[in-house]
């Protein structure tokens, strides 16, 4: 099994974060691992939606569990091996929000698998808050 977390901190406020997550299907303008991706239905728990990573084939998620306005989990199964990732936002005592991506991956190659999902979330992180501090800052 692979495990692996990752979070930065934002002045924006959560529905600037909300308003892009929950926004599928212009995640490639923030989200550089992104080609396409098109939600099927509204962004609620149990709906799918494609994507497509840069570079990759299609795949197909479904929205496991989604909190309005604080969290969302997405679940892609390929084969053997489930990839689950929870998106979460945390308020912090300064003001500001810390923004938590965590992937666990399981089945054959969980480790390499795992490895390759995560390595632009740090890129995808910082894209997400720069995407939403300005939004608050031209509103």
């Amino acid at each position: 099994m692979f495990f692996r977390t990752f979070s930065t901190t934002t002045s924006a406020p959560r529905s600037a974060i909300w308003a892009l997550w929950s926004d599928v299907n212009h995640w490639l303008s923030w989200n550089v691992g992104v080609a396409q991706s098109t939600l099927n239905g509204p962004f609620v728990s149990g709906a799918t939606f494609s994507m497509t990573p840069t570079g990759q084939d299609a795949m197909t998620s479904r929205l496991i569990q989604v909190e309005e306005g604080v969290a969302f989990t997405d679940e892609t199964v390929l084969g053997d091996i489930r990839v689950t990732v929870e998106h979460c936002m945390e308020p912090l005592d300064d003001g500001q929000l810390r923004v938590v991506y965590s992937a666990q991956v399981t089945g054959p190659g969980a480790e390499h698998v795992g490895a390759a999902v995560t390595e632009d979330f740090d890129a995808v992180l910082a894209a997400l808050v720069q995407r939403a501090e300005g939004i608050v800052e031209t509103a």
